[in-house]
């Protein structure tokens, strides 16, 4: 299991953050199920050997890799390395672009823009408690036991068939 050290100054203030997400993620795919907006994001797949680190946010069932939103005028891979540093507490590494998908995912109109990281071994991370609250270091072969993002299952299918 990675060496995990989670942002605890304040579990209050981290409670309540999540109870925001968990609230207002519905309601924003509601939103965007009728709105249909663009949207472009950053997704950073981190291999430690084999293995691959999977996040686990507040407000989905689903598990992920570390990443979110590239905002207005912010590159891909600005986005990738600010959204490690506050999702996880990663400091800054040099990330290999792959791939990017389009597809509709939580009503949607997403284009996600894919990099990797690959590690001896996982250092600390820092999980913001708020929006990330787990991960997991999984094998392979263990992949079709999660549930994962749309994002994610396309980056996987793409790495099959290539």
């Amino acid at each position: 299991m990675p060496n995990l050290e989670r942002h605890r100054p304040t579990p209050l203030i981290d409670a309540a953050w999540r109870l925001v997400f968990r609230l207002g993620f519905p309601l924003a795919r509601a939103w965007w199920h009728i709105r249909r907006p663009d949207h472009e994001g950053a997704l950073v797949a981190i291999y430690v050997g084999r293995a691959l680190l999977l996040v686990k946010s507040s407000y989905r069932s689903e598990w992920s890799f570390p990443g979110g939103s590239i905002q207005p005028g912010e590159r891909p891979d600005a986005a990738a390395q600010r959204e490690l540093a506050e999702e996880i507490g990663l400091p800054s590494y040099p990330l290999r672009p792959t791939d990017s998908v389009c597809g509709i995912w939580d009503g949607r109109r997403d284009q996600v823009h894919f990099f990797e990281l690959h590690l001896d071994s996982l250092p600390e991370l820092r999980l913001d408690n708020r929006e990330i609250i787990d991960t997991h270091l999984t094998a392979p072969e263990e992949l079709h036991s999660f549930a994962l993002t749309g994002p994610v299952v396309a980056y996987l299918a793409g790495k099959r068939g290539g």
